[in-house]
């Protein structure tokens, strides 16, 4: 009788360890230490007496009145300090204030200032060049002024050619700044979206947590009447703070999220931050056929290929101007005072120093012959980079064309699994999540059953959330790939 007991105390203490250890009450364990102290019956008893005291430091407690563990404190709501459905900044709010603030863009920016610096300075014409010189003679009175000027004539529209280089060039920084434009709207809205599902996250298990404290009372006071075994109290009590483990981890990546869009539209720590909350995913975009022309046609990066590409036709266009013949024009007046240590007569017959002022006056063209260097380097490496723009650009089209029909291909998956959550997933597990608490309750079901179908409620809601994401992420990989405008303030 005694090794049948002891037997089956010893298969109940393994069945039950690996759930309960977590949750031992200290209490129990001072009142095994004690009953411990306390072994004064026959043998039979005290058998008994050991096996309640192993029950009593694995967590089971077998009296009527087990204790009570201590509930987690009740905590404020967090979510209402992320989201605010009324006043909120939508996505589009975030993207123009990132277009107005982000920092890189705005050095980007300077760029398209810098290019019209250098538009301006290619079409001024060349300033003239004035020269002066005097010389003296080291033995005697002799000297010689002149005064010149020379103005280059930049033949073969060697000016022109600089102007169109200059023009591609700003048209090129125009392009590259609307695709920075247009990247960084995608960017924003991501990281728009991994903030409203982190906080969907936190808010969902702020009320599962509330719902859980709730069970929690009920298991106690069914515990309490004897209805329910005391090992429920301790499993629902390990069920109460896992979820708010999971509301704690929530809030901090909703936290981190938004710190991670503050710093990607350039928003200060400290200033108030909220967002509307939901997935703006009831836009519909265009269908793909017109999604890939309009990309062809007008996506940024695409423009920046074939701004790069005229710009480098440009250049050939310059260096072979440059190997023309040029020239320039010039003109100068001399004046020169000279004589000799000897005297004649003069027209009135006296005497006089041989001494005479001469003036000149010079007229003229100055060539640059392109005998020898004719700028066939410059040319040749002109060619070169203009071949290298095309091939991008060919490249880029094809990439385009492929991005714009993997963003269709996602955005269908996701719509067909948001179809599938919303139509047979979420309703079906609240639904059996229902039934299986009834049952619960009704005693026809244990509670470990109900724990598992509350843990299976858990990991769809938030699998519902990282879908509701996937198809907004999927609505702004197809804006993104389509080029589509960004919102302007």
């Amino acid at each position: 009788m005694r090794r049948r007991v002891c037997l089956k105390v010893v298969i109940a203490s393994l069945l039950l360890v690996s759930s309960a250890r977590s949750a031992v009450p200290q209490s129990a364990k001072r009142e095994a230490r004690q009953a411990r102290e306390k072994a004064t019956e026959p043998e039979e008893g005290a058998a008994a007496r050991g096996a309640a005291s192993e029950q009593g430091e694995i967590g089971v407690v077998r009296s009527g009145n087990p204790t009570k563990p201590v509930l987690s404190l009740q905590t404020a709501s967090s979510y209402s300090r992320f989201i605010d459905p009324v006043n909120g900044l939508t996505a589009d709010d975030f993207v123009r204030y990132a277009l107005a603030h982000n920092g890189e863009l705005a050095a980007a920016r300077q760029m398209i200032a810098e290019a019209r610096g250098r538009l301006r300075q290619a079409g001024l014409r060349p300033n003239p060049m004035v020269e002066s010189s005097y010389q003296r003679a080291v033995t005697g009175p002799d000297n010689n002024t002149m005064i010149g000027a020379e103005l280059p004539l930049e033949l073969g529209g060697r000016r022109k050619a600089r102007e169109a280089e200059a023009q591609r060039e700003l048209e090129l920084r125009e392009a590259e700044v609307a695709d920075f434009e247009r990247k960084l709207a995608a960017e924003v809205r991501m990281k728009y979206a991994d903030t409203v599902a982190a906080a969907r996250n936190l808010k969902f298990t702020e009320d599962l947590l509330t719902l859980t404290r709730d069970s929690h009372r009920l298991v106690q006071a069914r515990v309490e009447r004897g209805k329910s075994a005391p090992l429920d109290q301790n499993v629902v009590f390990v069920e109460l703070n896992r979820v708010d483990a999971m509301r704690i981890n929530f809030e901090s990546k909703t936290e981190s999220a938004l710190f991670e869009l503050r710093k990607i539209i350039g928003m200060p720590p400290a200033e108030s931050l909220q967002l509307r909350g939901e997935f703006d995913n009831g836009r519909q975009p265009t269908t793909q056929s017109d999604a890939i022309r309009g990309a062809l046609s007008s996506r940024p990066d695409l423009v920046v290929a074939r701004a790069a590409e005229t710009l480098a036709q440009a250049q050939i266009e310059q260096a072979r101007v440059e190997g023309k013949v040029d020239a320039s024009i010039f003109a100068n007046y001399q004046r020169q005072n000279m004589g000799f240590g000897v005297r004649g007569f003069n027209d009135a017959g006296a005497l006089a120093p041989v001494q005479g002022i001469f003036h000149y006056a010079a007229f003229g063209v100055r060539l640059t012959l392109p005998v020898r260097n004719q700028n066939e380097g410059n040319i040749e490496a002109a060619i070169a980079a203009a071949e290298g723009a095309r091939k991008r650009r060919e490249f880029n089209e094809i990439v385009v064309r492929n991005e714009v029909a993997a963003a269709y291909a996602r955005l269908e998956r996701a719509r067909a699994a948001l179809a599938v959550y919303r139509d047979n997933v979420r309703n079906q597990a609240q639904l059996n999540l229902n039934v299986v608490q009834q049952t619960y309750t009704l005693g026809q079901k244990s509670f470990l059953d109900y724990i598992n179908e509350h843990r299976r409620f858990i990991d769809i809601e938030t699998g519902y959330t990282d879908t509701l994401k996937e198809y907004f992420n999927s609505l702004i990989e197809i804006e993104r790939a389509a080029g589509s405008p960004v919102p302007t303030a």
